[in-house]
Parts: structure tokens; sequence; C-alpha cells
């Protein structure tokens, strides 16, 4: 079998596949920069090959080709959500015109790609699959008063402002509303000097005018409104799972805590124990895993997904927050000896045999 990786040279996520794929007997994969993609440089392809398409993230001038802007973007700057998913869909598009020509097989499928980065139409997929999900708006706020207002109506007071082609819980919102004007939103967005900046230390704002300063200049690139779902706690932290599926089947699984709304590892949040979270959910954790299966069978042209699952307060219930197409890096979590790039080239070359079996 032989391989490319679409993906940024240097990248460890490109580092990890290749040593997987080497671990199990095959050639180091070939690689395709992103760059080159959305540059408009030639693509060739190895005739059969089978193509890992990786995250585009953790580089400045692809980003700034994806955005179709003049210039990077200053570092960490959350700017052009909208412009960056639009880039991403012509990138894949090349990629799905390279692969027909060289008779390649891509390893997702790049319209599944673009779904899962689009919150809003990831909810409707999954909701139409009858897959537990937290309700959510039915639109994207223009700016802070009408996310106001449609809360009002709503009689929702919690909520979840989710920016709708983010990633890594950029520009992400856990907003709360109290009596008498009482308003804290909880976020990893830095307001600075007008603009917003990823930061890797979660704030906290009580003043309405920064928090409409924030909605308002990510409202243009899409906002994805869910309502709180109060989360399960473990060991005093609340607790979500990140379950990454490979071939349609959960293989691995992290607890990720935190004292804040936001769980993510790189905001503060910490590995819990999967043990004692299995015993706490007793038999709702095989309910949470099946969800995971529906969830992957929605996206049958994937080889593997990233499911984030959320436990409610009491483990009586689950939902879905969100799908991630490239949220398999979980760096140093083995299964059976096996990390989860092991698992997903283990995943491949069964899938190999079996075809030349049939």
């Amino acid at each position: 079998m032989r391989l490319t990786v679409v993906g940024n040279p240097g990248h460890r996520r490109v580092g990890l596949f290749a040593a997987a794929a080497v671990r199990a007997g095959l050639p180091e994969p070939d690689l395709l920069a992103w760059h080159d993609v959305l540059s408009g440089a030639p693509l060739r392809l190895a005739p059969g090959t089978a193509v890992r398409i990786e995250s585009p993230g953790e580089d400045a001038e692809v980003d700034r080709l994806l955005r179709g802007a003049a210039s990077p973007a200053a570092h960490g700057e959350i700017v052009g959500g909208r412009a960056w998913y639009a880039g991403l869909a012509r990138g894949l598009a090349r990629i799905a015109d390279a692969a027909r020509e060289s008779d390649a097989r891509l390893l997702a499928d790049p319209a599944e790609i673009l779904t899962m980065f689009d919150k809003a139409a990831c909810h409707a997929r999954l909701l139409a699959a009858r897959i537990p999900v937290p309700p959510a708006l039915p639109g994207s706020p223009s700016g802070w008063a009408q996310l106001r207002s449609w809360l009002d109506e709503a009689g929702w007071r919690r909520v979840f402002v989710k920016p709708c082609h983010g990633s890594s819980a950029s520009g992400v919102i856990a907003l709360q509303l109290g009596s008498g004007g009482r308003i804290l939103a909880t976020t990893s967005v830095e307001l600075s000097g007008g603009r917003l900046f990823n930061s890797l230390r979660v704030r906290h704002y009580r003043d309405e005018r920064d928090v409409a300063a924030i909605v308002d200049q990510l409202a243009p690139d899409g906002l994805q409104v869910q309502r709180w779902l109060p989360k399960a706690g473990l060991d005093g932290r609340v607790v979500d799972l990140r379950v990454v599926t490979v071939g349609g089947e959960p293989s691995h699984v992290v607890v990720r805590g935190s004292r804040s709304p936001m769980t993510n590892l790189h905001l503060g949040g910490v590995r819990g124990d999967l043990c004692a979270l299995r015993a706490a959910a007793g038999r709702h954790y095989a309910e949470g895993l099946a969800t995971c299966r529906a969830v992957a069978a929605c996206f049958p042209g994937s080889l593997h997904t990233g499911v984030d699952l959320m436990f409610a307060a009491g483990w009586r219930s689950h939902a879905v927050a969100e799908v991630n197409a490239f949220g398999d890096l979980l760096p140093g979590l083995l299964v059976d000896g096996r990390d989860t790039y092991d698992a997903e080239v283990a995943a491949l070359l069964a899938s190999e045999r079996a075809g030349v079996a049939a």
C-alpha cells in the first residue's frame, strides 16, 4: 500500500502518522503540502495511492492562502472564519480532482470534512439522524443585539456561542445571563485594541460592552448558539470525552476535565481517569459509545472522526457537542499498545486485505 498525506511539512500530525505507517511495515508516506494545494501549484499523486487529508492549521502562510488575504494574520488573531472555510472548500476540491485523475483513494470525503467544519450543518445532520445534540437556535445572529433578543424569546439564560467554522475552542463563549442585567462570558478570547485573539488563558467578561464587542466581531463569519448542557462532574471538575472512531468503531477515548466550562486540554483542561468515569456512568457509558458509532455512520466516507461527547449531570443522558474532522491528535494515548494513528493504519491494512480476499 502506498500512502500520501496532504499536510504541512514538519507538522507533528504528519510526523505521527508517518511513524505509524513505518511501524506497520509500510514505506514512509509521500507528502503533498497544503501550500501547493492552495497556491495553485500542479498536484501530482501516485496512481492508486491512499490519500490522508491532514489539518491545514498552525501555518501562517497556509492560513493566509485559505483566507485569500493579502497578508498573514497577527499571531493568534481570530479573523476571517467564513473566508477560511471557503478556501478550505476550494483546496479540498483540488485534492479531489487530483485524486480522480490519479485513481487515488481519499481516506476522508471532502464533503464530509466540510460538514464537520460547519457546526450548523453538522448539528443538522446529527439531528436528522436522531443523534442526541444540545438544542440550538435556528439561525446565526447578526450580532449581540439580535442574540440577546433571540435568547430572550427562547427563554435561554445559559448558552455556548460558537463560530461556525472554528476549532480548538477558538472564539467559543460560554455565556450566562443573570437577573438584574448581570452577565458572565467565559472564553479564551482576548479582546485587545478592538481585535480578537486566541489565548491560552480562560477569561471572564462581565461588562456587556466587552461581550457585545466580541460577538459583533464574530457574527459576520457565522455563529451557532447551543443551549448549555450542564455536564457531569468527576473529581471536582466537569468532564466530557473526546472519542476517536476508526472504521466506524470507537477506538480511543480521552476524558477531559476542567474547573471552567472549557475542557480543552490546551486551555488548562486535564486528562481524567477513564476507569473512574466508566464506573460513574455505569451502563450509560456503553450507550454513549453507541451514539459515537451512530455519529461515525453519518460520515461513512471518513476513516476516522473525533466526537465530543458530553454526559449530563447525573450521567443518565448524553449529547454530542460537535464532530471533528481532524480530532485524532491524542499524543501518548495508547490502547493495546497502539496510538490513534496505529489504529488507523491497521484499519487501512485490514480493509486492503479484505478487498484482496473478496
